[in-house]
């Protein structure tokens, strides 16, 4: 039988393709052709079924009936992909500016660059509004899959070599443990992923003096995509750019290699200057945001490390470093492949030690993160060292499988790390079988493989020893998918699948809204970012951009929060409702047990109530209300009027008793105290306050008897916390007289369009007008038709002086840095056509 009849052939144009010795320096193959196309197409199709696979053995939706809203995924990108979707198609009150839904009132373009401005996000808009997990699932599997495409092309560009083994290293990459780790669950971080090979390819350009134009937009493409991981990949392919400078045939001479440091280097300031409209307004959001506690560096045991080396381990406090056993044992033989450049071997060798190092050492681990040690998880760049793990691959395979010398080197050092990784506590009990069941598959591939590289000069690849390749690698990745799966959602929280309790509450939500007459607010929904799901105007909002104005004004008001500031919650207390005009109410409980497996039911109610229009106006000077820093006192003083009697209590023991008002509500305010609360003759209620991350809110625990004792017990967790004045009762006779007073006072009329709010004031109105939205960076606003300045700041929210003459107030949002981010961007446009005009006139010379 000819060899053509059982063999896969690597189809290079050149000399390569006719069976000369294989590159020895990497230099670049011309006429890349059915290999650009084949290679690429393959590595997707390949980690697109393997990902669906991993899903559906563990059970995960859309596979299975297991939710896969772990974390931010249920709280943060659900959520907001389901905004994104309602906004491109014209169904939300915000804009790209300004978003109504979230916090009261949120800057929505500094979210759309850290959340949604990949372009595989538009792919929401292809479902309906109630199959937004399954869009959400498309985008993460579509940028997974993407990513091993990219990654294909840059190994069959970097070196020619059988496009079946670029495909199965592609799919290594995509599928490395990072990626189910770590980027599964976190969407926006994918697009690092797909963007480190394009960025390397754009490197590759650079170096031989091709393509100017494409490559900044390629650049711009990334860093519009995810700043974020775009930076970390950046870094990276400026390592491998380096790399190939130092070791490339065609870069030999210094002067060829400053020239194209300095091409890549002109390539990427264009890119991001491209990018700056965006990049601007998310980095100037990032420093208004509420602050998370600083974190400092610890550097994981170098048991764990290796032990992320092999499959089915998962972590957030290790890298993850999985690409697959036969990838990984391929790597380790480039040091004593001899077929291979010295050089080569060199310099990939010590890229790989010096970055691995680098995720060890506190100031390289801050150069990787931008200058800031994250909270969470530490090893968000691991992506780029398993890429270069799989470029180091391709390098020792690309020329036919190594000889035996190096496989025995590669070997033996793979069984090194497998048993120095023997301590550690990520080591699960599918470790050890799956990467041994890899080994033996891809060593019957190579005992297939030898004999036949012995019989000819040309690269190929016999299919029983391809197919083993791609069993070996394609069984790990999913073994290694499923576990992953599975013990993050045994470990960690979770949110419960969309289902009838989200459909009941957005029906109501829809039917109620009379939004911007008064706000409705959808209550406690499972899941973080409430509005965002089911609609509403209510201050649920969980960003990494959420302002510290909104976070601490809310909080000194009552309101909890989660994520140590940055995911507050809403305040169910009739006050606070007319303080923000929720007129409607949104009340909901699961009417069975919340289970990861199960949509769950719910019973929904809904309460309209008299409010303030969304505007008011307050007199001049202060009003008399009670002094302190309690939440009743900044509630009383925000309102305007004295609506609590705010008894000092004694404590007895883990016994609270005052004296107030018979009839009167009774509420407990406790920030930081874990535990429950019972009003005698009442329910326990329950407070979760655990600083710093959860704020507690305040919460009513009852009616105060004829007697007009208060006596509450506790049943804390620990010590008690509690602030100097815990208790304030309310009185609603009070509470409706200041709201029939701030209401005959304020606006007649209320319009509001995407990021503008304009209203119509009664005649003469003197003092201060109140927009109910926190005073965050971006907000300008005028009194009758003088020109919007920067609002002022009432107790927090956004504020107009009076003077008796206007009639009407005009609000408008721009998100900081969009006019310098514009001014960057157009610059970087003018440079990139210059360098197109350039390099157009040196072609034709």
């Amino acid at each position: 039988m000819p060899p053509a009849a059982d063999t896969v052939l690597d189809e290079v144009d050149g000399e390569e393709g006719k069976g000369a010795p294989p590159l020895r320096a990497g230099a670049p193959a011309r006429g890349l052709r059915a290999p650009a196309v084949a290679g690429p197409l393959s590595a997707a199709l390949l980690t697109a079924v393997l990902f669906c696979l991993a899903t559906r053995l563990s059970r995960s939706h859309p596979f299975g009936p297991v939710t896969r809203n772990i974390v931010d995924l249920g709280q943060q990108y659900l959520p907001f992909h389901a905004y994104w979707r309602a906004l491109l198609h014209g169904e939300t009150h915000g804009d790209a500016f300004l978003n109504w839904n979230s916090g009261f009132g949120a800057n929505f373009l500094g979210d759309i660059g850290t959340y949604l401005s990949s372009p595989f996000d538009l792919l929401v808009v292809l479902f309906p509004a109630d199959r937004i997990e399954l869009a959400l699932y498309v985008v993460t599997a579509v940028k997974i899959t993407a990513a091993g495409a990219a990654m294909a092309l840059l190994l069959l560009r970097l070196r020619p070599g059988p496009w079946p083994v670029a495909a199965v290293l592609g799919t290594a990459y995509a599928l490395s443990g990072w990626t189910f780790n770590f980027g599964a669950s976190v969407p926006m971080w994918l697009d690092g992923l797909v963007a480190f090979p394009l960025l390397c390819l754009v490197g590759e350009w650079a170096r031989t003096g091709r393509r100017p134009v494409l490559g900044p937009l390629v650049v711009a493409l990334a860093w519009i995509a995810n700043f974020y991981t775009a930076y970390m990949a950046t870094l990276g392919a400026a390592v491998v750019l380096v790399v190939r400078l130092l070791t490339a045939e065609e870069t030999a001479s210094a002067r060829l290699r400053l020239a194209g440091l300095l091409r890549a280097a002109r390539g990427v300031l264009i890119g991001v200057g491209l990018a700056a409209p965006l990049v601007v307004v998310v980095f100037l959001g990032t420093k208004v945001a509420d602050p998370t506690p600083e974190t400092t560096f610890a550097a994981a045991a170098w048991t764990d490390v290796l032990a992320r080396f092999l499959p089915a381990t998962a972590s957030v406090a290790s890298p993850a470093l999985f690409i697959g056993t036969p990838a990984l044992a391929l790597a380790l033989t480039l040091p004593f492949n001899r077929a291979v450049a010295t050089r080569v071997r060199a310099g990939w060798a010590a890229a790989i030690v010096l970055v691995t190092l680098s995720l060890q050492w506190e100031p390289t681990h801050l150069l990787w993160h931008a200058g800031a040690s994250p909270n969470g998880i530490p090893y968000r760049q691991t992506f780029v060292l398993c890429g270069l793990l799989l470029i180091a691959a391709w390098f020792s395979a690309a020329g036919g499988v190594p000889r035996p010398a190096a496989l025995l080197g590669g070997g033996a050092l793979l069984a090194l790390l497998a048993r120095a990784a023997r301590g550690s506590v990520d080591i699960d009990r599918w470790t050890y079988p799956a990467s041994g069941a890899a080994m033996v598959l891809a060593l019957a591939a190579v005992l297939l493989a030898r004999p036949h590289a012995r019989r000819t000069t040309a690269r190929v690849l016999p299919v029983p020893a391809l197919v083993l390749f791609v069993v070996a690698q394609a069984g790990e990745a999913a073994v290694t998918g499923m576990r992953i799966e599975e013990q993050r959602r045994s470990q960690v929280s979770w949110s419960p699948r969309l289902g009838p309790w989200h459909t009941s509450v957005a029906e109501e939500v829809a039917r109620a809204d009379a939004w911007p007459r008064h706000r409705t607010d959808p209550g406690e929904v499972p899941g973080g970012n409430d509005v965002l799901l089911v609609g509403g105007q209510g201050p649920d909002y969980y960003s990494s951009l959420t302002a510290e104005v909104t976070s601490r004004t809310l909080a000194s008001l009552g309101f909890g929060y989660y994520a140590k500031g940055r995911h507050p919650v809403t305040l169910d207390n009739p006050v606070t409702d007319a303080l923000f005009s929720i007129g409607t109410r949104i009340r909901s409980r699961p009417t069975e047990r919340v289970r990861q497996d199960a949509a769950p039911r719910a019973s929904v109610s809904v309460t309209t109530t008299p409010v303030p229009p969304l505007v008011t106006v307050r007199p001049p000077g202060r009003p008399a209300t009670h002094p302190g820093d309690s939440a009743f006192a900044r509630q009383e003083r925000l309102l305007g009027a004295e609506v609590y009697e705010l008894p000092a209590p004694a404590r007895t023991g883990r016994t609270l008793t005052a004296r107030c008002p018979a009839g009167s509500q009774v509420w407990f305010w406790a920030p930081e105290y874990r535990g429950a609360a019972t009003l005698a003759g009442e329910r326990h209620v329950d407070f979760e306050g655990k600083p710093p991350a959860v704020r507690a809110p305040m919460r009513a625990l009852g009616t105060v008897p004829a007697s007009g004792e208060v006596r509450i017990e506790l049943s804390p967790e620990g010590k008690p916390r509690l602030p100097g004045r815990p208790v304030g009762c309310l009185l609603r006779a009070r509470l409706d007289d200041a709201v029939r007073q701030l209401t005959a006072t304020g606006a007649s009329r209320v319009r509001a369009t995407g990021h503008t709010v304009r209203a119509e004031l009664p005649p003469g109105s003197t003092g201060t007008a109140v927009l109910a939205v926190p005073r965050i960076s971006g907000w300008r606003c005028a009194a009758g038709d003088a020109e919007l300045r920067p609002a002022r700041a009432y107790e927090g929210l956004v504020a107009v002086p009076l003077d008796g003459r206007a009639a009407t107030v005009t609000c408008s949002f721009r998100p900081p840095g969009l006019r310098l981010g514009g001014a960057a961007g157009a610059a970087a446009l003018l440079a990139l056509v210059v360098t197109g005009v350039l390099h157009r006139r040196r072609a034709r010379r």
